[in-house]
C-alpha cells in the first residue's frame, strides 16, 4: 500500500495530477482531497462563512484526516466528510470510501501538517507559475462554485496569495519531486506512472 501526497498551491494542477493517476490506476486508487475536510461552520451565516480564512491550516479538521488514511492504509473502509464550496459549509451526508492500495491524498495544505506528511510515501509539490493559478483559481470559483468574480479577486489578495507565500510555498522543500506546470507535464506524469507500475504492477 503506498500514500501519494500532492500539494502544490491553488490552481497549480493538483487535482488534474492527482484524477490522471487514478485514472490509470482506477482498479488500484482512491482520492481523498484535503478539501473535504473544512471545519463546519453551522453557528455563522452564509455571509461570516464566506469572510473566513479558508487557506490558513487551522480551517482544515486535518486530524480527521490523517485518523482516515490511518484506516485506509489498515485496510479498513472509512465515512469521510463532503462539502459545499457554494455555501462554505460541511454537507450533513458523508461518503464511504473503501481502501486501495494506492491512496492519493491532495490538497494546499498537506505537507504543512508534520504528520501527515509523514504519513505519504510519495510526495508531490506541484509548481505552477502564480498568473497561471489565480486564473485558473478564477474561472473555477466563477463556474463551478458560484462565485462572483470581485468576491474571488477580493478573496485572493486578502488570504489565497499571503497564506500561499506563508504556509505553502515553504512545503516545497519537503517534496521528493517538483512536477512543473502540473497536469500539462507529460514528462512527470510519465515518470510517476511508471514508478508506480514497477510497485503494484511488475512485480
Amino acid at each position: 500500500m503506498l500514500v501519494i501526497g500532492i500539494a502544490g498551491g491553488t490552481g497549480s494542477g493538483k487535482t488534474t495530477i492527482a484524477h490522471k493517476l487514478y485514472k490509470i490506476f482506477k482498479e488500484k486508487a482512491v482520492i481523498i482531497p484535503h478539501d473535504y475536510y473544512y471545519k463546519p461552520h453551522p453557528e455563522l451565516s452564509l455571509e461570516e462563512r464566506s469572510k473566513q480564512n479558508y487557506d490558513h491550516p487551522d480551517a482544515l479538521d486535518t486530524e480527521l484526516l490523517i485518523e482516515h488514511i490511518k484506516q485506509l492504509k489498515e485496510g479498513k473502509s472509512i465515512q469521510h466528510p463532503t462539502y459545499n464550496f457554494s455555501l462554505h459549509q460541511r454537507n450533513e451526508k458523508w461518503e464511504t470510501m473503501e481502501s486501495a492500495d494506492i491512496i492519493i491524498v491532495e490538497g494546499i495544505l498537506i505537507f504543512n501538517s508534520p504528520e501527515l506528511c509523514d504519513l505519504c510515501d510519495v510526495k508531490l509539490y506541484v509548481d505552477t507559475d502564480a498568473d497561471v493559478r489565480f486564473i485558473r483559481r478564477l474561472r473555477r470559483d466563477v463556474n463551478e462554485r458560484g462565485r462572483t468574480m470581485d468576491s474571488v479577486v477580493k478573496q485572493y489578495l486578502s488570504t489565497v496569495k499571503p497564506m500561499h507565500e506563508q504556509f505553502v510555498e515553504p512545503t516545497k522543500r519537503k517534496a521528493d519531486l517538483i512536477v512543473p506546470e502540473g497536469g500539462n507535464n507529460r514528462i512527470a506524469l510519465e515518470i510517476i506512472t511508471k514508478y508506480l507500475e514497477h510497485r503494484f504492477i511488475k512485480k
